[in-house]
């Protein structure tokens, strides 16, 4: 197998670990939607929790996960986690964030245009959730493919 930097296995448990934080949480909460003909109220109750305690389980998991991976990190190769940035970090850093506010941006579109187009609901929302999420993953492969790549 080939040896991976901290950046790049940094890259890989981050985005497994999103991967799976939110398939777990839409597994969870998707069942739990409101029954054909709820108020709309409860619908919407229903996506405000729906998105905020989806925020803060995936902010608290990658804390938690985060804290994990420099312990293990530390204990199985006896080294620190790097304690600069360099200009191709940065570099790499900024062109994870272009892609995934790109792809964001292009979902909150789909989300608003759904809404013009007079969809359900949930489609805004399904729409919305989909986009932060892309963008989430979107983020951890661009670090991965240019740290991979060498820029």
């Amino acid at each position: 197998m080939f040896d991976l930097t901290y950046q790049e296995k940094k890259s890989i448990v981050t985005l497994i670990s999103t991967i799976l934080i939110f398939a777990i949480y839409c597994l969870y909460m998707y069942p739990r939607y409101p029954e054909q003909g709820a108020e709309l109220t409860e619908v919407l109750r229903y996506w405000g929790a729906f998105v905020l305690i989806l925020m803060l389980v995936s902010i608290i998991a990658h804390i938690i996960i985060s804290i994990v991976f420099n312990i293990v990190y530390r204990m199985t190769t006896g080294e620190k986690e790097p304690g600069f940035t360099d200009e191709l970090d940065r570099i790499i850093e900024l062109r994870a964030h272009r892609i995934s506010f790109l792809l964001f941006i292009v979902g909150f579109l789909c989300a608003m245009g759904s809404l013009v187009m007079e969809k359900p609901l949930y489609v805004m929302f399904d729409f919305l959730i989909a986009a932060g999420f892309l963008a989430d993953v979107s983020s951890s492969v661009t670090k991965l493919y240019h740290y991979r790549r060498g820029f």
